[in-house]
């Protein structure tokens, strides 16, 4: 009997062990895999979805910049991302829907051409979370992301009217809008600032994503004798490119001034001045990350040099001299202190 009863001892002593064992390992489990974290979701688990304006996602301006930062999301966190390029304002409400409708997690509207597409499937989708680069969208469930252009382009201004040999500089615009006028007006008032003997041409392509427009647009200005030109053109803007890497090759050494990212990596520094970084880049991955960490708001995100949101590309050593950086940083110094206001229409 007391044989009995100690092996019934030993093997409950057993069994009670290997229940220990299987409750920690299915403890270890639940915690390898991150457990409750309460709103935020599995980045495995996570669609964000970004829908292009007509200049389309290799307009080597800020579509490419979204896209780019999207797809180092996704390197670095797992979640998966996927672009629709849109042909016409027709296919924005249909491309932004695809999203929506396919339960992705967060859809991007890039460009402020998508402002009203964004707004009408925000109020029909109210539960669906959406942002947009370049415009305000006022609903709950959209967040916005601005940026103080006037400020940057401001800087840009600086540097053509400390470098220009003619005093004679360019503007080439994609559409006509009060977002470009921020860069017009920006980029005026720092020519200005720095050589009020300078004149400043504008021209207006009408488009994001024609080329030949910006060539011919950028041709007609460099004609009249100017030797920089800032573009602000999207797409567009390739052609002021073109048209520049043209006049070098039969011995003219004119300038464009790149926008939105460094443009130098894509057109060289044989004509690459500077550029006007918009640090988009940056505010999507930091959106989508809210959206990841299930941290998500809607409302309106500014970002001004004092953000770190806009201001030159780090590459403007190369052309640009000491003395006429230091004097931008000064410039940049005052605009954050809000002793120079710039205008932005």
């Amino acid at each position: 009997m007391k044989k009995m009863f100690s092996m019934s001892l030993v093997m409950l002593l057993a069994i009670s062990v290997i229940l220990a064992g299987c409750g920690n390992k299915n403890q270890g489990a639940s915690n390898a895999s991150g457990g409750d974290t309460g709103n935020s979701a599995k980045p495995s688990n996570v669609q964000i979805g970004m829908v292009t304006d007509v200049g389309g996602v290799n307009d080597k301006s800020f579509n490419q910049s979204a896209w780019e930062a999207l797809q180092a999301v996704e390197k670095d966190t797992g979640v998966k991302v996927k672009y629709l390029q849109s042909k016409s304002d027709q296919d924005y409400i249909p491309n932004l829907n695809q999203f929506v409708k396919g339960d992705f997690n967060l859809t991007w509207g890039i460009g402020f051409n998508l402002a009203d597409a964004i707004g009408k499937v925000a109020k029909e989708n109210p539960n669906k979370n959406l942002a947009i680069i370049d415009s305000v969208v006022d609903a709950p469930n959209v967040k916005s992301v601005v940026f103080a252009e006037n400020e940057g382009s401001f800087l840009a201004g600086v540097v053509a009217g400390k470098l220009t040999k003619t005093n004679k500089i360019g503007f080439v615009g994609g559409q006509d809008s009060p977002l470009i006028k921020r860069f017009e007006k920006g980029f005026e008032a720092g020519i200005k600032a720095v050589n009020p003997n300078a004149k400043l041409e504008v021209n207006y392509t009408g488009a994001f994503d024609k080329p030949d427009l910006g060539k011919a647009a950028a041709a007609t200005i460099y004609n009249s004798g100017a030797d920089i030109i800032f573009h602000a053109a999207g797409g567009s803007g390739t052609g002021v490119f073109n048209e520049a890497l043209a006049r070098k090759q039969q011995g003219q050494q004119v300038w464009v001034i790149g926008v939105d990212k460094d443009q130098s990596l894509e057109f060289g520094d044989g004509v690459t001045l500077t550029s006007m970084v918009k640090h988009v880049d940056e505010a999507v991955k930091r959106v989508s990350q809210e959206v990841i960490d299930g941290k998500f708001k809607g409302g309106v995100e500014t970002l001004a040099l004092k953000d770190n949101g806009v201001g030159l590309a780090d590459t403007s050593t190369k052309n640009v001299p000491k003395d006429v950086l230091d004097l931008v940083e000064q410039y940049k110094q005052k605009i954050i202190k809000g002793e120079i206001k710039v205008p932005s229409k």
